[in-house]
């Protein structure tokens, strides 16, 4: 039962706590190998932990400059490109974030308890407004949403890349304060940030994340980009002057391409060290780009499917939300009563 729970109104009995996992993921155009490594195949394979929720957060990609007149069709992209990874109605619940109205509220409730000094600390505020005039409101309250994502469902597992880490801590720190303040309502989460390929980085700039927004488009592998091109990105991936595969100071590249060969051929880095030992830069990085598009073949080819007839798509967002909203309303209702609401 969770932390609080006896305590609810209009509620006369609670499940037992199930493990609940929840991440979420921005409609920012087509994702990228850097999002399926980092943090889509484990929605996959976290799918039978327990209650798993996976939402595209699309309000959170209004906090930057956006293009409302692509930001639907994004969102359906990124569903699909989900769905494609191996995503399961039946075993999980994928929703839109704005269908479910308790988030907006949640992030409000939670503000309350959220410092000014902790927001502006935060290393993707400060990343995405350097060097700007003018930055909105929600680039500052954005962990504030993601913590209310999270909070409203119970979670115990976050799966997330490594660049989320400290927007995780933040959620955990609100929790404990709103508990502090109110009583013991909200479950504190745990990150799961997996120890191979956590982090992607941009093939034509290895010391820059892998990214749609501020990558380079020659050094960021679409997963649903055809085989020639993944190729092409793969084998023209930058490297350095020298022949041996293996990670250190300065093969910022060759340890990028290690770490996504480990992942797309089920190995670990020492493994695949050992299996180019004594190997030039050629072999290796040709073997990489044949892995990669074998690997991403099967989501390709099921994404396409999904685009070219909507109609099971928008049906399992519009399922998942009416589920999310189900789950959510009542920690919501928990939160307005203890803050004092009636």
């Amino acid at each position: 039962m969770r932390m609080g729970a006896k305590s609810r109104p209009a509620l006369a009995t609670v499940a037992a706590h199930m493990t609940r996992i929840f991440s979420g993921i921005q409609p920012t155009g087509q994702k990228h190998l850097g999002n399926y490594i980092g943090a889509i195949r484990h929605y996959v394979t976290d799918q039978d932990l327990g209650e798993a929720f996976y939402c595209v957060v699309d309000l959170h990609s209004i906090s930057v400059a956006y293009d409302r007149d692509t930001l639907a069709e994004n969102t359906l992209d990124t569903a699909a490109t989900l769905l494609a990874a191996g995503l399961e109605p039946d075993r999980c619940t994928l929703f839109v974030q704005s269908h479910v109205p308790a988030h907006s509220e949640g992030a409000w409730l939670l503000g309350s308890v959220a410092a000014f000094g902790e927001l502006s600390r935060m290393t993707q505020f400060k990343d995405k407004g350097e060097g700007r005039e003018s930055v909105s409101v929600d680039l500052f309250t954005y962990p504030v949403l993601m913590a209310a994502d999270i909070l409203l469902y119970d979670t115990d597992r976050v799966p997330v890349g490594d660049d989320q880490r400290q927007h995780l801590e933040l959620a955990r720190n609100i929790a404990q304060r709103f508990n502090s303040r109110y009583g013991d309502t909200l479950r504190l989460p745990e990150a799961a940030i997996p120890s191979t390929g956590g982090r992607v980085m941009d093939l034509q700039e290895p010391t820059r994340k892998m990214s749609t927004t501020g990558g380079t488009a020659q050094g960021t592998v679409l997963v649903v980009d055809p085989p020639e091109v993944v190729a092409k990105k793969v084998r023209s991936a930058v490297t350095d002057s020298g022949r041996e595969v293996r990670r250190g100071e300065g093969k910022e590249g060759i340890a990028n391409l290690i770490g996504i060969l480990a992942v797309a051929t089920d190995r670990t880095p020492e493994q695949v060290e050992a299996a180019y030992d004594g190997q030039g830069y050629g072999q290796f990085k040709g073997d990489v780009a044949d892995a990669v598009v074998e690997w991403l073949r099967p989501l390709r080819e099921r994404y396409l499917e999904l685009r070219s007839d909507e109609s099971e798509l928008r049906a399992v967002l519009a399922r998942g939300a009416e589920q999310a909203q189900a789950v959510a309303a009542p920690t919501l209702a928990e939160m307005r009563h203890r803050m004092g609401f009636r």
